[in-house]
């Protein structure tokens, strides 16, 4: 244990942790060196060359697999100029694992540099023969032929390799040599054997740069051509096309790479073509105009879209598609012509998705005809075709009779709007063409034929309250109050309604405009069917701009209704308005906040017998609640009297 002071027993100071670490770690770091050996004569030499082979022997008889050992072996023999042996050590691991590389990597290497060129000749030829399927072996033994000036044995050697097939990197070292010694018929041989053995686009690429690069441009163009012939249109490669047209650039073939270009977007794909498209832009914006860009790319997409609606005759975006196509080229008469082939192909069940897709190529085949064509009679006859191919006794479609309708108006026609939209309510009736009806006699002024519509609307259907509102606007609009006012009255007298807050709420924004009285009144009535806490709230906005004693008096009687019916949140929320009122109108606020309930976590049991908490409200007035309010209330000024 120190002592005080930071001394030891021995008065000796302790040293710092710094200090001991640094010790150990030279001390880790100081290796003993095994002492170096000097032998002073032969037969000491001898004794040592004894010991180290009894020592490796010894290791590679305990382990034979371990070619490390044997490699470590042959390597001392070798330092020891015992060239025979290592050869022995090398050839007993080759008979250990005969398919080891290392082994015939490191027994060439000694061959090599002890300059005996026909037994590492004969190691690489056993080596290829061996594994054919390693390419290391084949490299190295081109490589010692051609630095020992053999050019036509390394020859043979690629050859002996090519006949294995190998990877397109082992072509491309016999090609490259070939050129190094000038031999471009052997190269040019080689690339024939290299394209058949791997066909792939790149590999005849190679082959016409190294045409180019020669200078035979008629070979570079028969080089492409067998591309083309070989690879087929499924296996065919845009770059092949863009090389070849590229080609024909450089050589200032302008029309032949056009040629190029719209022969291969004929043939290609789109989804192959993307690059070739590019580059044909790039190529028309150089050298060519814009016409023959869009005619290219309209052709190709016309045998995209005939493709389509082969396979599917009733593929209608697809139809719809085609003769956008056709409309954009501006070609008429094949616009016109891919339209009827659309419609020839109507649905065969009667489900109305797939005939809306349908009719949808009706309505824009009329819309061709009368923007784009001018043809008015052909577009009338269309309209006219296209309403009695519909099943009108199982649907219609409103969209196609107001779409006639406004056709007839465009063309000063109005008698025949109106006969088409009274034929249209005859067959089939629907809000939608009754609101088309209203919106269009609206636009021509003619308010007794409105005021005729929105009452066969309403007898059509007398539910929907929009239709009740916007007739009382309509004649509000009008200056007929009256009548505003009495339509309003019958449709809150209806007794089936799909919006009745909508048609209350109309009624009484009107009411406020007229007479204070009436609004109230409506209030009133309203209250009696409905004790929804928003209709109490509006009661209390309403009463506020005359009074904010009436105010106060509606929202306590809207307090006790809502306390009698036992609903807490509405209690709440009216709770919450009425304060809001009374600050922003410098009322009294603190009588509401001393109304204002507490929330508080319950408890409740499911039908599974499993718990589930609740927050519920307690509010100081409820008399079967306020003695436990009122204890509550202690409790929580206790504690923070503690706190």
């Amino acid at each position: 244990m120190a002592e005080p002071g930071g001394y030891n027993q021995s008065g000796r100071a302790p040293k710092a942790t710094e200090q001991l670490i640094r010790e150990a770690f030279e001390r880790q770091g100081s290796v003993q060196k095994a002492p170096r050996q000097k032998v002073l004569d032969g037969e000491e030499l001898s004794d040592y060359q004894m010991r180290r082979r009894r020592e490796f022997e010894e290791g590679v008889r305990r382990n034979r697999s371990n070619i490390g050992e044997w490699l470590r072996y042959a390597n001392w023999e070798e330092s020891q100029q015992e060239i025979a042996r290592a050869r022995s050590i090398y050839e007993r691991a080759l008979d250990i694992d005969p398919r080891n590389q290392t082994i015939y990597i490191k027994y060439a290497e000694m061959e090599i540099k002890n300059k005996n060129v026909n037994l590492a000749r004969n190691l690489y030829d056993r080596a290829v023969t061996i594994l054919p399927r390693v390419s290391q072996f084949w490299y190295r033994y081109t490589y010692m032929e051609e630095l020992l000036g053999n050019i036509n044995a390394a020859r043979e050697i690629f050859d002996r390799w090519m006949q294995w097939e190998p990877e397109p990197e082992a072509w491309n070292a016999f090609i490259k040599f070939e050129r190094r010694y000038n031999e471009i018929d052997n190269a040019r041989a080689v690339f024939e054997r290299f394209v058949f053995v791997h066909p792939e686009p790149k590999t005849w690429l190679k082959w016409t740069q190294f045409e180019e690069e020669t200078g035979n441009t008629d070979q570079v163009r028969e080089v492409f051509g067998q591309a083309i012939d070989r690879l087929g249109e499924e296996f065919m490669d845009q770059h092949i096309f863009i090389s070849f047209a590229k080609f024909e650039v450089r050589m200032r073939e302008h029309e032949r790479a056009r040629a190029i270009y719209k022969y291969a977007l004929e043939r290609l794909p789109k989804a192959k073509s993307q690059s070739l498209y590019n580059q044909y832009t790039i190529f028309e914006k150089q050298f060519g105009d814009k016409d023959e860009i869009e005619s290219v790319v309209v052709t190709k997409r016309r045998m995209e879209y005939e493709n389509l609606v082969r396979q599917d005759p009733q593929d209608y975006d697809a139809w719809l598609d085609y003769t956008w196509l056709e409309e954009g080229a501006g070609e008429v008469s094949r616009a016109r012509e891919v339209y009827e082939r659309a419609i020839a192909n109507h649905p065969t069940v009667l489900q109305k998705p797939l005939w809306r897709r349908y009719i949808y190529v009706w309505l824009f085949y009329a819309l061709f005809e009368e923007t784009i064509a001018r043809d008015i009679e052909r577009a009338r006859q269309v309209y006219r075709l296209c309403i009695k191919m519909i099943p009108h006794k199982h649907f219609t479609f409103g969209k196609l009779w107001l779409q006639y309708a406004w056709f007839e108006i465009r063309q000063q026609n109005v008698d025949a709007a109106r006969q088409a939209l009274g034929q249209a309510l005859g067959i089939c009736a629907k809000d939608k063409i009754y609101r088309g009806y209203i919106a269009l006699e609206l636009e021509l002024r003619e308010f007794d034929r409105v005021r005729t519509l929105y009452s066969k609307y309403l007898e059509f259907n007398p539910t929907n309250c929009t239709t009740w509102v916007e007739f009382a606007q309509l004649e509000l609009a009008l200056g007929e109050n009256d009548r505003a006012r009495a339509l309003f009255e019958l449709a809150v007298d209806q007794p089936m309604l799909d919006m009745p807050e909508v048609l209350w709420k109309a009624y009484i924004d009107f009411e406020s405009s007229q007479d204070t009285e009436r609004t109230r009144e409506l209030y009133e009535r309203l209250l009696n069917l409905t004790d929804h806490v928003k209709v109490w709230i509006s009661l209390a906005h309403f009463e506020l701009s005359s009074s904010l004693e009436k105010a106060r008096a509606v929202y306590e009687r809207g307090f006790a209704r809502q306390k009698e019916l036992g609903l807490k949140e509405e209690r709440l929320a009216l709770l919450e308005s009425w304060r809001q009122m009374e600050q922003e109108n410098n009322g009294d606020v603190e009588a509401v906040e001393k109304r204002m309930p507490k929330r508080v976590r319950k408890r409740r049991e499911l039908e599974d017998g499993s718990l589930e908490e609740y927050f519920d409200y307690v509010f100081p007035d409820d008399s079967e609640q306020g003695s436990r309010f009122k204890l509550l209330a202690k409790a929580h000024l206790w504690k923070q009297k503690q706190a």
